[in-house]
């Protein structure tokens, strides 16, 4: 009893401690700024500080909408509903502890709105184009001195308008962006009021509360149940003491976050295909048109698949078909793509910042066959379900934001050396939106690459498609539209496969 007492007063000690280090530094720093503002999370100063000269942290999307859009009309938007969110009108002014953002107090729409005209050729289609000039703005780096983002409008654009949105990672991730842009369309409701300060946990209590704490002594009551996924590993976050008394339980989840840790660390380095290499820092992106969502999810209810699985059997074998038609042998061979993992609660999306965690999915590009292969990718995927890998890759994400740029650096490195892609799965609304009065026709979006990694994959639904996206290094890939075209094809060949399958034999 009386160790149990002890260790319970050197816990809560640990706690305090921390929590002080951690808000005596935020508050020393902005102090000696002289700045009014708020001290952004370690985490978000990871995603701050990995700009580099070949990536930039940004995510990047794209909007198509019929009939067109004024740019009048978009810049009101954008200040009644995206200026609501105070990182949406403020800036960030880094120091050596950090970063904080702080007001803008001379902010203009129209700097943040502006206006584009696409460069037109006599063979070049008005969606190339459009690709094209998407490439060009996703190496242009933000102004420093103004919020992190930006929107451009091509008014005139394929009897409508384009909207290219860029936003740096820092403020928000995926999942929080979807709720920023379900409060920008018509009907959407306001962004919601921000508590007073003091009322909630702050980001970097947060952090020292569920996780510096517990990896001081009582990790494991902060991770993953080994097999019981992602949910039961938040509500564990915010409930440390609940549910974790028996020593068997103590025991299996040890050995599940030693495993993952270990699996992260000994991580090798990945194959080495014609799209791992050295960035050059030019950008070219490429997207497909939509392929109807309920074809998607006969195909995987035939084969007793996730619609996950489906598209990443998919995505496998598009990019194993484009390096075959370069003339590379690829039997066998595999790649390495991080998917990021939603680690919060969908109704705080609202809060923005990035609490997500990081997977490693290996591809396997070098099998031919699509039922085998999607097969393959079932296994890889629920191999992954009781992972703690996307928690522990949050830590680090962190622990980085703690660190120096070089130290950070060389963190990042270990990810970009074992992997080849980025790749995100989000999905969207069910029903096409409408946006100041036109219809919000197609979307599509690319999360940065980090460090030397030089291909970015996305797939989004949206109103009954799903669309298939890439953004490659020019180096490395100067021509993504080949492996879009390869996507189609790929789900055409394993629905036919299906369909070809003696179904409803029973013994």
């Amino acid at each position: 009893m009386v160790t149990r007492i002890v260790r319970t007063a050197a816990q809560e000690a640990a706690q305090r401690a921390t929590r002080k280090v951690v808000g005596n530094a935020s508050r020393m720093a902005t102090g000696l700024l002289g700045l009014a503002g708020e001290r952004m999370a370690k985490v978000d100063t990871a995603w701050l500080r990995m700009d580099c000269d070949h990536n930039l942290m940004m995510i990047l999307g794209v909007w198509t909408l019929r009939p067109g859009i004024s740019y009048e009309a978009l810049c009101q938007r954008v200040e009644e509903r995206l200026l609501q969110y105070p990182r949406f009108r403020q800036r960030v002014v880094e120091d050596a502890a950090g970063a904080t953002w702080v007001d803008d107090g001379k902010l203009d729409v129209r700097q943040m709105v502006v206006r584009e005209k696409l460069a037109r050729g006599r063979k070049v289609s008005q969606q190339e184009a459009l690709q094209a000039r998407i490439g060009e703005l996703a190496v242009q780096p933000l102004d420093r001195r103004r919020p992190l983002w930006q929107l451009h409008l091509v008014e005139d654009y394929d009897g409508g308008s384009a909207m290219i949105i860029r936003i740096h990672h820092c403020i928000a991730d995926g999942i929080a962006l979807i709720s920023v842009t379900m409060s920008l369309v018509d009907g959407g409701a306001a962004p919601p009021q921000r508590k007073p300060r003091g009322a909630p946990q702050g980001a970097d209590d947060w952090i020292a509360d569920t996780l510096l704490r517990p990896l001081t002594d009582v990790a494991l009551k902060a991770l993953d149940a080994a097999g019981e996924g992602a949910a039961r590993s938040m509500h564990l976050l915010q409930n440390p003491q609940a549910g974790l008394s028996g020593s068997v339980e103590l025991a299996r989840l040890a050995y599940q976050v030693l495993s993952d840790a270990a699996a992260l660390a000994l991580m090798p380095d990945d194959s080495r295909t014609r799209l791992k290499g050295q960035p050059v820092g030019r950008k070219r992106v490429a997207w497909c048109e939509p392929l109807p969502l309920d074809e998607v999810k006969a195909v995987g209810k035939a084969l007793d698949c996730s619609v996950n699985d489906v598209l990443l059997s998919c995505v496998a074998g598009a990019i194993g078909e484009y390096l075959r038609g370069q003339g590379d042998a690829v039997e066998g061979q595999e790649i390495r793509a991080m998917v990021p993992v939603n680690l919060r609660p969908l109704d705080q999306a609202h809060k923005l910042g990035n609490r997500f965690g990081l997977v490693p999915l290996v591809l396997p590009i070098g099998i031919e066959n699509p039922i085998e292969r999607v097969y393959e990718v079932r296994r890889r995927m629920n191999a992954l379900k009781g992972s703690t890998q996307p928690l522990l890759a949050f830590g680090v994400l962190t622990l980085a934001g703690l660190l120096v740029k070089p130290a950070q650096d060389a963190i990042m490195g270990l990810f970009g050396n074992k992997t080849t892609a980025v790749m995100t799965n989000v999905p969207g609304p069910r029903e096409k939106l409408r946006f100041l009065g036109s219809t919000l026709e197609q979307t599509m979006f690319w999360v940065p690459q980090s460090g030397n990694i030089g291909l970015g994959v996305s797939i989004l639904s949206y109103g009954g498609g799903v669309q298939f996206g890439v953004i490659t290094d020019t180096g490395l890939c100067p021509q993504p539209q080949k492996i879009i075209d390869e996507f189609l094809p790929e789900f055409a060949r394993l629905s036919l496969v299906t369909l070809m399958l003696p179904w409803g034999s029973e013994g």
